[in-house]
């Protein structure tokens, strides 16, 4: 297990820093060609992949969002960038509505949903069966990772997977985001999701009562009110037991680099797997700090250092 390669910027030494200064601060990535592509899926809903380089030759990046993420997510971009440096084309996976347009279905996405990405890959090996494809995912996209990879093992297609700041168990994501400072996290993503949601269902028909989610103050009252029902699970302690990823850790067969911060705020230390809770085949790099999805370095303010577009192409140049 290492984690002392990253060194937090002496200005943003906070967990909290490191998780908000990107968002606001950080500038659009320029001259970044990006083609999107829809997908029609099997239930007759879609979603929207977006290219770079896809005309080249090279291998496969598939990226993963968190959640309420998208393309235009701080870290999107610039790792799309960092891929295509390397000679490898970029994939961006949206999940269900998250593209800018309402997915047609009234169900979406959810930590534990992982039949849309293993169609995304088999899409993507039915046009280029010998590529090699690796894939990255964060926060919620690298619990679906994770989780998928685990239900895969040996049968998965992909040459190495990244999974950085990911939330192992949702019991404990979801009560760690209602405290302190953690929950101005909890009100934006809330405040985002319902929007989007409110908006699909003025265009199609709500199966569930708009009040409450109206009315959720909470990721729990949330998944409650609209991830619980629209998704066929019992209860949201079943949804938050059957889908946390960090059950489905002792099956990866693949090559797995986990980058995660022990300052994380949207997860407790002690939730973070040992040595001994993963596959052989897992990576640990557990860092200080980093906060959620920051790892920011770099002497100045005006010239920050995103750490991890340098250390995730380092572990996949190794396998692709």
């Amino acid at each position: 297990m290492r984690g002392d390669q990253f060194k937090p910027a002496w200005w943003l030494l906070n967990s909290h820093l490191q998780t908000i200064w990107p968002v606001i601060f950080r500038g659009q990535v320029k001259n970044l060609a990006i083609t999107r592509e829809r997908l029609e899926l099997p239930d007759r809903d879609f979603i929207d992949i977006d290219w770079v380089n896809q005309n080249g030759t090279g291998p496969l990046v598939l990226m993963l969002h968190g959640f309420e993420g998208s393309i235009d997510s701080h870290y999107a971009k610039g790792m799309l960038r960092a891929a295509t440096s390397h000679g490898w084309r970029g994939v961006f996976m949206h999940f269900r509505g998250c593209s800018g347009e309402p997915n047609r279905l009234a169900r979406g996405y959810h930590s534990g949903d992982t039949n849309d990405l293993d169609f995304v890959v088999k899409y993507l090996l039915s046009r280029e069966p010998d590529v090699a494809m690796a894939a990255i995912g964060y926060s919620l996209g690298g619990s679906v990772l994770l989780k998928w990879l685990g239900e895969t093992g040996r049968q998965n297609p992909l040459k190495a997977a990244v999974a950085i700041s990911v939330p192992f168990d949702l019991h404990n994501a979801a009560k760690r985001i209602q405290s302190g400072f953690s929950r101005l996290y909890q009100w934006y993503l809330i405040k985002c999701a319902r929007k989007r949601l409110l908006e699909k269902f003025s265009q199609v028909r709500a199966p569930i009562d708009l009040t409450l989610l109206a009315e959720a103050q909470t990721i729990r009252e949330f998944d409650v009110h609209y991830t619980v029902p629209m998704h066929g699970f019992a209860s949201v302690d079943e949804y938050y037991t059957v889908t946390s990823c960090g059950r489905y850790l002792r099956a990866i067969k693949v090559p797995t680099l986990i980058l995660h911060a022990k300052d994380d705020p949207f997860m407790t230390e002690d939730m973070i797997p040992s040595a001994e809770e993963v596959s052989p085949c897992v990576q640990l790099e557990i860092t200080n700090r980093g906060g959620h999805v920051g790892f920011i370095t770099g002497r100045y303010p005006w010239r920050p250092e995103y750490w991890l577009e340098n250390r995730v192409p380092v572990f996949l140049q190794q396998h692709l």
